[in-house]
């Protein structure tokens, strides 16, 4: 990601703050066109599959269905799309060098990883909440049977839908701390997938009732998302919300620690 500033280097580093070192990460966000196609992405994974399950919701389902849960099931091409933001965010700059520039203008190097926190996190909440109500909403219309609507008004309903919002912005963070960790676009790429879809499949034969299994950010994201049936082995919503705040947190200051000690 290239850093594009017409002010003389000099100049920025004698009065940088965090305003307006976020305001020059901002303008290196979105300025690549890799973040419009991941917002992109995330748009139409998230809704287009929203519609899709609505529209095949079953006629006669079972005490145990829920229409708010069936439809985010987007969520996984959307985490996906953001731990993927996450990572690039920060890691081209290490790959092209031009993370020099930055240290050269910022020498304050964890100023200049919050300064990408707080952007990337304006950005991916933002899109994320907006997104997840476009998609809870496109998905009940999309219901053929008047009685499977879910509604806004109902328990639970908009505090599933507002972490439907939040958990991809916590994997973006998530993928920034891992970039700033690895420093290489693909090996962060392939942490965050790592963690988020096959860490799961690895712990699968300690069961899926395991003490371990309700603590990884994918199991906590399915729980979440349930507004209708309780899962009696998993960490309550708010309990998962905090996990995954933790996990971004300590992801990102063990990259703001490497950051800090390492060469650019």
């Amino acid at each position: 990601m290239a850093v594009t500033m017409n002010q003389p280097v000099g100049r920025v580093a004698g009065a940088y703050g965090f305003r307006g070192v976020a305001r020059m990460e901002w303008g290196k966000l979105r300025s690549v066109r890799s973040t419009w196609w991941t917002l992109a992405v995330f748009a139409v994974g998230m809704v287009g599959l929203a519609i899709l399950v609505g529209l095949k919701a079953p006629a006669h389902p079972g005490a145990d269905y829920d229409p708010t849960e069936q439809g985010f099931a987007g969520l996984a091409v959307g985490q996906l799309a953001f731990g993927v933001l996450g990572v690039l965010a920060l890691s081209t700059e290490f790959t092209s060098g031009s993370i020099r520039a930055t240290f050269a203008a910022v020498p304050r190097r964890g100023l200049v990883l919050a300064a990408k926190a707080a952007v990337l996190t304006a950005v991916t909440l933002g899109a994320g909440e907006v997104l997840a109500f476009a998609s809870f909403l496109a998905g009940q219309a999309a219901v053929p049977h008047g009685d499977l609507h879910a509604s806004l008004g109902q328990p639970g309903v908009p505090r599933t839908v507002l972490m439907a919002g939040a958990y991809p912005a916590l994997i973006a963070l998530i993928g920034l701390g891992l970039a700033a960790l690895i420093r290489h676009t693909a090996g962060a790429i392939s942490a965050i997938v790592g963690v988020v879809f096959m860490l799961p499949l690895v712990l699968l034969p300690l069961g899926e009732h395991s003490a371990v299994m309700k603590f990884l950010p994918e199991i906590i994201a399915e729980n979440s998302m349930g507004a209708v049936k309780p899962v009696a082995y998993s960490l309550s919503p708010w309990a998962g919300l905090a996990m995954l705040c933790l996990y971004a947190a300590l992801a990102l200051a063990a990259g703001g620690w490497a950051m800090a000690r390492r060469d650019a």
